[in-house]
């Protein structure tokens, strides 16, 4: 079956939390997830199967409950995609009336 893939995988998940450090702490603990110091997050390291030398992550984040950066609405979470032509799969979204 031929597929027409335009996402290759997951770059990040971003969710709302009511207290960020208290969310931080409880994924540490609980799940031994080790906060990156610099930004707050998480960052899974992975290699791409099809070119092993490739590598990547896949992001885990904690933000604020009132952040404005998954936009003005009252989204609770953001999944941002990797794709392997991000102009391609905008194009074909605009035809689509997307």
């Amino acid at each position: 079956m031929k597929t027409n893939t335009r996402v290759t995988g997951i770059g990040g998940i971003f969710f709302k939390a009511k207290n960020t450090k208290k969310a931080q702490a409880w994924y540490r603990k609980h799940l031994g997830l080790p906060l990156d110091p610099a930004w707050g997050g998480w960052s899974f390291e992975w290699r791409d199967a099809k070119s092993p030398k490739k590598n990547g992550c896949t992001v885990w984040s904690a933000f604020e409950s009132d952040t404005e950066y998954f936009g003005a609405g009252k989204q609770s979470f953001m999944i941002n995609y990797r794709v392997a032509n991000l102009k391609k799969v905008i194009a074909a979204l605009k035809k689509e009336r997307v």
